[in-house]
């Protein structure tokens, strides 16, 4: 038995796989992201926030955005339900559909991270703990027939309809109640059942800032909201020392707000764009550090859990994940006459990148788009030029396909 042992740590440390590794590679992965509503950077990084801080240092803490590409065709509106769902599906706006907080008409098309993990790992445990009933009926979509039925197996949330045991008041104290009891019933469900996929969602701050903008009211919020994350943080912890678990947890906002009083958002100044991301991540790569979107949390998760994205979906995607290995970001797409020359950044220096372009969308209606293969280069020449003399179709989706992941952009002619 003793030279079995011997002569199995002898090939697993050959291959470079050294025990630890293994242990790890073992757990049951767990995440749960949060969305914290309507804090810009700059109001966090001013007010003291213990418990944020303790789950940064643990992975990181930096500057984020929303609002997709500012003056482009995937520009998107600084309102609440318009970034949840950017984070839920990895897109902006001009593929999910969601333009305000009324929700009309959501694409289903472009999956939300808990139908890629029901499709997929349909054993797997989801939860929603929220302050806002819409994020699971319309964002998230259950039991819709655009949406497969999709189920979540545990929810706690709908409690701002409850105007009895929650009666309204002008002073939103209501909504600081409901969200006190979302995050005890999720911290104490994350505690006690470890849900493999969760989503909190608290609205308190929002609401002081629109009532009170920049103010000590908006700031003793935040301070509240820090509290908040810090028993969901516990239990966390709890989970990782008692049971064999991994857990991701990102923190995050959905907009910042206006410059002049703190009261507004909408737009698409720089201070409305500006959010943030918390994690406790420990493989945090270049992109984390470059102002990542808010999009970017849909492939982080995905990596964290094994989702799959399929081709065809992934090309869709427009967030690049935060964690791990990366083979391109920051692409940037020039059209002239007849040609569209296209620049990135190699991340990790191996392999090729795939250039393909489609002239259609019918992904958006659910169908196929017919994606041509244009060119095969290195990674790390970052630069390449397509002929696009046969496609004057004005519309293209470029995507550049590396080995470790791929990218997105349009180009859409007026």
């Amino acid at each position: 038995m003793k030279t079995r042992l011997s002569l199995l740590l002898w090939l697993m440390l050959a291959a470079g796989i050294t025990p630890n590794a293994l242990s790890q590679a073992a757990k049951n992965r767990k995440v749960v992201f949060v969305i914290v509503d309507g804090i810009s950077s700059d109001s966090k990084e001013k007010i003291a926030t213990p418990h944020l801080d303790a789950i940064a240092q643990a992975g990181g803490y930096t500057r984020a955005y929303v609002g997709g590409g500012k003056g482009t065709y995937s520009q998107t509106p600084t309102i609440s339900a318009v970034g949840y769902n950017s984070l839920l599906t990895g897109t902006w706006v001009n593929k999910h559909n969601v333009w305000d907080n009324d929700i009309k008409d959501p694409n289903y098309n472009y999956w939300t991270l808990f139908r890629f993990l029901e499709e997929q790992y349909s054993q797997k445990r989801t939860a929603i703990f929220s302050t806002w009933l819409d994020n699971r009926t319309k964002l998230v979509g259950t039991n819709l027939l655009q949406t497969d039925k999709l189920q979540i197996d545990y929810s706690f949330d709908g409690f701002e309809l409850d105007t009895v045991h929650f009666k309204h008041d002008k002073q939103s104290e209501y909504i600081h109640r409901i969200d006190e009891k979302v995050v005890d019933e999720a911290a104490t469900y994350i505690h006690d059942n470890g849900p493999d996929m969760s989503w909190v969602y608290l609205e308190y701050t929002d609401d002081m800032g629109h009532k009170y903008g920049d103010s000590e009211q908006f700031h003793k919020a935040i301070r509240i909201m820090d509290d908040q994350m810090g028993r969901i943080w516990k239990s966390i912890g709890y989970r990782e020392k008692n049971f064999d678990e991994d857990w991701l947890m990102v923190i995050t906002t959905d907009h910042g707000r206006d410059a002049k009083t703190g009261k507004c958002h909408g737009g698409q100044s720089d201070r409305e764009r500006s959010t943030w991301i918390v994690t406790n991540a420990k493989d945090l790569n270049s992109n984390f550090k470059a102002t990542p979107g808010i999009v970017d949390i849909f492939p982080t998760v995905a990596r964290h859990m094994d989702i799959h994205i399929p081709k065809e979906q992934a090309f869709e995607v427009d967030g690049v994940a935060f964690t791990g290995k990366l083979s391109v970001m920051s692409p940037v797409m020039q059209k002239s006459v007849g040609k569209v020359t296209i620049s990135w950044k190699a991340v990790e220096k191996e392999g090729k990148v795939k250039i393909w372009l489609a002239t259609t969308n019918h992904f958006e209606k659910g169908g196929r788009d017919l994606y041509y293969l244009m060119d095969e280069v290195d990674v790390t020449s970052e630069k390449a030029e397509i002929d696009i003399s046969k496609y004057p179709s004005g519309f293209f989706k470029i995507v550049l396909e590396g080995k470790y992941n791929s990218v997105n952009r349009w180009i859409v002619e007026k």
